[in-house]
């Protein structure tokens, strides 16, 4: 329900938006820091240390990049849905009806007759 209507359109496009960049930049990473890493372990063994520390740190600073983007945007889209979730309860509380209770008393009793909506969650 919170995919189908989350609010703002902004919210929508955000969310799809970073999926999307999730889906490309992981393969891109993750292809990048081997690449570094395996450039660095052949400059370890027939060229300069230098280099091979250089790409070291250029694989950590790539990880740390992508990790820190991906935290913000899970901890981001997760506030959003928490806040959704509690700004948006709809719930109805079913009384069965009594046999021995007409339902005119039930109206008198205060008890309000049962509607359903199609966005309300039945509990």
């Amino acid at each position: 329900q919170w995919l189908r209507n989350p609010g703002p359109q902004h919210e929508k496009r955000t969310l799809f938006g970073d999926m999307v960049c999730f889906l490309f930049i992981t393969p891109l990473a993750t292809i990048s820091g081997w690449l570094c890493l395996r450039g660095a372990v052949d400059h370890l063994h027939f060229s300069s240390r230098l280099e091979a520390v250089g790409l070291i740190a250029l694989t950590i600073a790539l990880f740390t990049i992508y990790l820190f983007w991906t935290l913000v945007s899970f901890r981001y889209h997760c506030r959003l849905y928490n806040e959704w979730r509690r700004t948006n309860q709809r719930v109805i509380l079913l009384i069965p009806k009594s046999a021995n209770i007409p339902s005119n008393q039930q109206s008198l009793l205060g008890l309000p007759s049962v509607k359903r909506n199609s966005k309300e969650t039945i509990v």
